[in-house]
């Protein structure tokens, strides 16, 4: 009894350790939340989040200082629709050998890639066999190194639809691991992802651009069983994205309630309107037909997906400007996977093409992204309190938005991955610093 009197005493007279203090100059800071840039501030982070923002904020002595005052500096992006463990390149006969093993493999290099771009956020919507969710666990446990990845495990779809695996003759016998057919069986569906570790759901809601024999316009899943998937997942907690290429699919995942829509290439003006009435949020793929058109057929992409494509693609550009002006919120989703990991940043530049200014854009990819994930306390802007989530480029972006391709400077968590020798040892994360891009 004396002994644990004496440990505990003795814990109690030990102080503790005093939190190591890294204070950023910034010359122009992007303010997201009132969408203006801020001249000289200094942001303080202390054990991984900040603790003050401002042109006066005061340096303590002994703080580690990075000097970013020649820098547009931002919160670090997310990016709302990703399949970290997919690649491009790997083509439809080689992914018959890709297992899920592998594909967890090729989600550790691509989350670094990610993350080295400057997204310090990633929603995957897609994975098989919960590689997300391993994914996800191993950057928590600091096992690999990548952004904070919101894991949905396999999306589910109809029997033949999108999602399911059409490639394969009747005796094969095989269904994609989130197939599910009825009420009852979606809820089923729900529950085993979440049970599995899925931080959302994702549901095809129409036919797909890559997938066999299904076409993007018509709807899949039947407005009651939208509802069912929508109900049970938000009885947990978990917010649903559903793929929507087709109108009508479109408007019975927003009936539904679903929290955002991925592609929403086809929408028709009653489904705009309805997005912008309820607040659901558009997540526009409208980067990758460029990627797929160029690189699609070397990479062994089927004519039939190259040709959905190529009928879908200006459609959903212009559909996005609609969208836009129409006042739909939209974040920032790019479908990397689609293109190569580590270009999520070329989107940028085509959302400016066709209606949003650098600064919604920047938004969008920020703290809209941080809404749809329903963690804006945490990141998505830099605010005291949150994550030390920061990245910066040399360049201003508001003016040539294509500076946000070349990321000089990544922070997550108060630790930098991408800097300057100095910067990188003024907060060192356990891997190897990369230099700034050219």
């Amino acid at each position: 009894m004396r002994l644990e009197f004496a440990a505990v005493f003795a814990a109690v007279l030990v102080p503790a350790t005093a939190a190591e203090t890294v204070a950023i100059k910034a010359g122009r800071l992007i303010d997201v939340i009132d969408e203006r840039v801020l001249a000289d501030q200094v942001i303080l982070i202390e054990d991984a989040r900040i603790t003050a923002v401002g042109r006066n904020v005061a340096i303590p002595a002994g703080a580690k200082v990075i000097d970013l005052s020649g820098h547009t500096v931002m919160p670090g992006f997310v990016d709302t629709h990703t399949h970290l463990t997919s690649d491009p390149t790997v083509s439809y006969y080689e992914s018959y050998n890709v297992s899920v093993p592998r594909e967890a493999v090729f989600g550790v290099m691509n989350a670094r890639r990610t993350l080295l771009a400057g997204f310090t956020v990633a929603r995957n919507v897609g994975a098989s066999g919960y590689a997300d969710v391993a994914l996800r666990e191993g950057i928590e446990r600091g096992d690999v190194m990548g952004p904070r990845v919101f894991a949905s495990g396999p999306a589910l779809g109809i029997t033949g639809g999108h999602c399911d695996e059409n490639n394969l003759a009747p005796e094969y016998d095989y269904s994609a691991g989130g197939v599910a057919d009825g009420v009852d069986a979606v809820r089923k569906m729900v529950r085993k992802n979440i049970k599995y570790g899925a931080d959302l759901i994702k549901y095809c809601g129409t036919g797909g651009v890559f997938s066999k024999g299904t076409k993007p316009g018509l709807p899949q899943y039947s407005l009651e069983e939208a509802k069912a998937i929508v109900e049970e997942a938000h009885f947990q907690g978990r917010s649903v994205a559903v793929h929507a290429h087709g109108a009508e699919g479109i408007k019975i995942g927003i009936e539904a309630g679903v929290d955002s829509v991925e592609h929403a290439s086809l929408v028709d003006d009653e489904g705009i309107a309805m997005a912008a009435r309820r607040g659901t949020i558009f997540s526009m793929d409208i980067y990758n037909t460029d990627y797929t058109q160029a690189e699609g057929k070397k990479n062994g992409v089927p004519e039939e997906n190259l040709q959905k494509d190529r009928d879908i693609g200006e459609i959903q550009r212009e559909n996005f400007r609609k969208a836009l002006k129409a006042g739909v919120r939209m974040s920032y989703g790019t479908d990397s996977g689609i293109y190569p990991h580590g270009d999520n940043a070329k989107q940028f530049a085509v959302m400016v093409r066709y209606g949003m200014t650098p600064m919604q854009a920047i938004v969008s990819a920020s703290e809209t992204g941080a809404k749809l994930l329903r963690r804006e306390k945490d990141f998505g802007a830099i605010a005291t309190g949150r994550f030390a989530d920061i990245i910066a480029v040399q360049a201003d972006p508001l003016t040539d938005v294509t500076a946000l391709e070349r990321m000089q400077f990544v922070m997550k968590e108060g630790r930098v991955y991408r800097g300057t020798a100095e910067q990188c040892a003024a907060a060192p994360a356990a891997w190897p610093c990369e230099r700034p891009a050219e």
